[in-house]
Formats: structure tokens, C-alpha cells, sequence
């Protein structure tokens, strides 16, 4: 009868092991758009003058214009060419893939923005909270990020490179590692 006991509960586990995998593999499909590329995800853009449409497609009004090539922004839905995406600010719209580039930037810390004037993003030598500051960064400067670690984040700007955590940036989402 123990064996019976003891049989019953490792079905039950290796049940709820395979059908956790089944919901954890439907969950990354779902994740894809359908460009087969990850929703959300992070771009920049491509040209100096973008508009950004409220709708999919050019016959939708325009209801911004991005002026800086560069600009970090998140993909958050897909239709057709066309992405709707989101900016630092929380500004959403739809612009014609073709503007978007896969390179990638962020924006430190712009949620600090206008709090006041000792608050800065530190860029370190190494990706350690101990290494050397290279720069103090202000939040809402914007710079060119080459890889992140999950924790660290390797970024360029004016001249000077060095390490930003992760967490004080948006163009990375937490946890996220790619080079």
C-alpha cells in the first residue's frame, strides 16, 4: 500500500514537472510576435525624423515626431510592417518597422529626471558597485549600450565607456543578458 502511496504522488509530480514545462514553453511562444522576434522587446531608432502614428499605417495620423536617430524604444506589438512601440516617457504609437533598428541605446535613470541635482547614474570601470567611477551620468542622458550581463549593462557615450547597472537604465529589461 506504501508503494501505491508513493507511486500516486511521483505521477502526480512528474505530472505537474511536464505540464509547468508545457505552460512555460506556451508562454514563450506567446511572447513571439509575429515576426518571430520577442514581444517586448527593446530597438532604437533608425532615422533623425520619425512620426509616430496612431494607428498601423500611413493613412493614421501622425501624433508625434521623434527627432533624434538612436532613440531607445520598446516594441510592444506587431501588425503587419508596422510596430507599436513605447518610449521612456510611457508614449505610445505605432511606426513603420523600416524606421527601427536593432542596435541598442538606453536612458539613465529617466524616471529621476528633475529630482534634483546630486542624483546621478554612475558608470563604473568594471561591473562591479565597488570599481572605479568613470562618469556621473545625469538622468535622461542617453547612451549606446553593447552588451548586459543581466546586472551590467556596457555603454558608450562622448568618449567615455565603463559599466551602468541595469537597474539604473531603461533600454534593458532586468535580468537580460546579450552581447
Amino acid at each position: 500500500m506504501h508503494s501505491k502511496v508513493l507511486k500516486s504522488c511521483l505521477a502526480l509530480a512528474i505530472g505537474f514537472v511536464l505540464s509547468a514545462g508545457t505552460a512555460e514553453m506556451a508562454s514563450a511562444q506567446a511572447a513571439k510576435g509575429p515576426s518571430g522576434l520577442p514581444l517586448p522587446r527593446f530597438v532604437t531608432l533608425k532615422s533623425k525624423r520619425v512620426n509616430l502614428r496612431i494607428g498601423p499605417g500611413t493613412d493614421y495620423a501622425a501624433s508625434w515626431m521623434y527627432l533624434k536617430a538612436g532613440l531607445p524604444v520598446e516594441i510592444i506589438q506587431e501588425y503587419d510592417n508596422w510596430r507599436q512601440i513605447r518610449d521612456a516617457d510611457g508614449t505610445e504609437g505605432w511606426v513603420n518597422q523600416s524606421l527601427l533598428s536593432g542596435s541598442r541605446a538606453a536612458i539613465a535613470a529617466p524616471w529621476m529626471k528633475g529630482k534634483g541635482k546630486s542624483v546621478y547614474v554612475n558608470m563604473r570601470r568594471d561591473a562591479l558597485s565597488s570599481a572605479t567611477v568613470v562618469a556621473k551620468l545625469e538622468p535622461g542622458v542617453m547612451m549606446n549600450i553593447g552588451e548586459c550581463n543581466g546586472d551590467w549593462c556596457f555603454a558608450k557615450i562622448d568618449g567615455a565607456e565603463g559599466w551602468v547597472a541595469q537597474s539604473e537604465i531603461w533600454g534593458a529589461y532586468p535580468g537580460e543578458a546579450f552581447k
